[in-house]
């Protein structure tokens, strides 16, 4: 990890870098924002971890936990919501065996976010697996390809 690390703050330091290119960095070379990263660049660059926290979690598109394999980012915008979103989340919140807070399955194959809008409304209710748009959808074909994709790997 400190290899990577290093070689970020390397590339933050010869571009002059933000904290958010930095972060960006660090999520793509790990998938999410280890804790350990943060220490090491608030250390190397004397800015406190709370800077880099601060800005991780005003923005969406960090994450301070891994994720799964598979990525499910379900939409619960107001026409997604109006055509049966809480449905289907709930639905694949069920299929997943996802509790309260919990976003990842304990096996690590799946991530399931719940964001406020993807832009795409006309399609409502959305739901993305893997960056596969399944627009117009309903809970049973959402959970069907789950299973579908479950089936794959286990093979």
């Amino acid at each position: 990890m400190n290899e990577q690390l290093e070689h970020i703050l390397r590339t933050h330091r010869e571009k002059g870098g933000s904290i958010i290119a930095l972060l960006q960095d660090t999520q793509e070379a790990f998938g999410y924002i280890p804790k350990e990263a943060v220490d090491f660049f608030s250390e190397e660059l004397n800015i406190a971890p709370s800077r880099f926290f601060g800005v991780a979690t005003f923005y969406s598109q960090f994450r301070l936990k891994p994720c799964g394999r598979n990525r499910i980012t379900a939409c619960s915008g107001t026409a997604c919501h109006v055509r049966g979103a809480e449905k289907i989340i709930g639905s694949l919140r069920r299929e997943l065996a996802l509790s309260g807070e919990e976003d990842t399955t304990k096996d690590g194959e799946f991530t399931l976010d719940e964001v406020a809008c993807l832009g795409t409304c006309s399609f409502a209710p959305v739901v993305l697996i893997n960056g596969a748009v399944y627009g117009k959808t309903e809970a049973d074909s959402v959970v069907r390809e789950i299973r579908t994709i479950r089936k794959k790997s286990d093979e």
